[in-house]
């Protein structure tokens, strides 16, 4: 597809469109949009324009034609955490109410590199780092939505074919002026930290994305918000109706103050083992708990605010909490799973001993205790397990070590480092 073969700016078409939502506004909502609105609104950070949207959900009723949703994501990195799937939980809601979902990778945009967000230009992607991270993109984004019912597009699809003359084209539908009106880009050009040409060019290529897709909805980040408006302004400037915007908060990691980032060491990776996961879903706070719930959860607002009420009422929350383990261990796992993540989380909140604790054997006994912690992986370095030790936080077969010059004698012992590390050493 070039830009010669979309749809030109046609005042007929825009017109046409206007009357459909004149004929929207002011019919009563079936419960069935209402439902789809309260869906679409659940834990979102802003929804524009709503009653645009409002009017879309009626028309699509009324046709029994689906809504084309998109949803961008560059391959920059090969692994997700649940942080990234706060946008993935919505759309496969979305999905469940019958809607085109659309997973755009964004091969092309990867290569320009995405300064949303950022206070200095980002060095683009290889082609080759792009492929090797979009082979497993997908496959992970489908442990969240029904892969068989997603629409996967590249945008290079459309991107490549537009050549020289289709990119000067494309840029001249904005002016310099509405580009500075992004944040990061008028914060650097006052701070005087480059911003290259080429960087304009990526609102402009997403928006031009949303054009191919002739997207009704498209979602996103709040850092993508501006990126997102250009997609509508570029959908009328082709004679298409605008699309509606919806913008997800960034999800807090186990901390619940810094948003969940593996440079923060505060995430849960939708990869890691069923055990790990449970454990950490159930060491954020009972005030956090909501949150994920909100922003992480299949269940209905119903069953949520039935939830609350038993807490209210008395319940303990650790068993709300336990049940949004299990939910999210299932999802990225098995029910199996889940059950057995259970089983020794309570073994290990009971002092006990783990069923999956990794084999080490090490050499040098006497080994100091320092070093045995290092090199059974169990702590980054002497100078953080002799902290550990202090802090007693250090278990040699279940009896709490006090001493920092402990010679560990040979033999198998099961070594615990907090709440959570395990390793069943063989010292020689």
């Amino acid at each position: 597809m070039d830009a010669h073969s979309l749809p030109s700016q046609s005042g007929n078409k825009t017109s046409q469109a206007t009357t459909r939502s004149s004929a929207a506004q002011g019919l009563p909502l079936s419960d069935t949009v209402r439902e789809a609105l309260a869906i679409t609104k659940r834990g979102v950070n802003e929804l524009l324009i709503e009653h645009e949207f409002t009017q879309k959900l009626v028309c699509s009723e009324k046709k029994g034609k689906p809504l084309r949703i998109k949803l961008g994501l560059d391959p920059t990195a090969p692994d997700l955490h649940l942080g990234h799937t706060v946008v993935l939980n919505k759309m496969r809601q979305l999905q469940d109410l019958g809607h085109t979902v659309i997973f755009l990778i964004g091969d092309f945009t990867s290569m320009i590199g995405d300064p949303s967000g950022r206070n200095a230009t980002r060095p683009p992607l290889t082609k080759e780092q792009i492929e090797l991270n979009a082979m497993t993109y997908f496959k992970q984004a489908s442990l969240v939505l029904d892969a068989g019912k997603t629409e996967i597009r590249y945008n290079s699809e459309w991107c490549d074919p537009l050549g020289s003359r289709g990119m000067i084209e494309l840029a001249s539908k904005y002016t310099v002026a509405r580009m500075m009106e992004r944040d990061d880009f008028t914060k650097r050009f006052k701070e005087g930290i480059p911003i290259s040409v080429h960087e304009f060019l990526y609102p402009l290529m997403q928006g031009y994305d949303s054009v191919a897709l002739q997207a009704d909805l498209e979602l996103g980040g709040t850092d993508q918000k501006f990126n997102l408006l250009v997609g509508r302004e570029l959908q009328k400037d082709y004679g298409q109706e605008p699309q509606c915007i919806l913008t997800m908060p960034l999800l807090e990691g186990l901390d619940g103050v810094e948003k969940m980032s593996k440079s923060k060491n505060n995430y849960i990776g939708i990869t890691e083992p069923a055990n790990t996961m449970f454990a950490k879903v159930m060491s954020i706070s009972d005030v956090m708990m909501w949150r994920y719930y909100e922003l992480l959860s299949f269940r209905s607002l119903g069953e949520l605010a039935q939830f609350k009420q038993e807490v209210e009422g008395g319940r303990n929350p650790r068993d709300i909490k336990v049940l949004l383990a299990q939910e999210i261990v299932t999802r990225f796992h098995s029910l199996q799973a889940a059950e057995n993540a259970f089983t020794d989380f309570v073994n290990r909140s009971k002092g006990g001993i783990p069923d999956d604790v990794p084999e080490v054997n090490l050499s040098g006994a006497p080994l100091g205790i320092g070093q045995l912690l290092k090199q059974a992986g169990l702590c980054p370095s002497t100078s953080d397990a002799l902290r550990m030790v202090e802090q007693g936080g250090v278990r040699i077969d279940g009896a709490v070590v006090s001493d920092k010059g402990l010679k560990v004698e040979a033999g198998t012992l099961v070594v615990q480092v907090g709440k959570r590390k395990f390793a069943r050493v063989t010292l020689k």
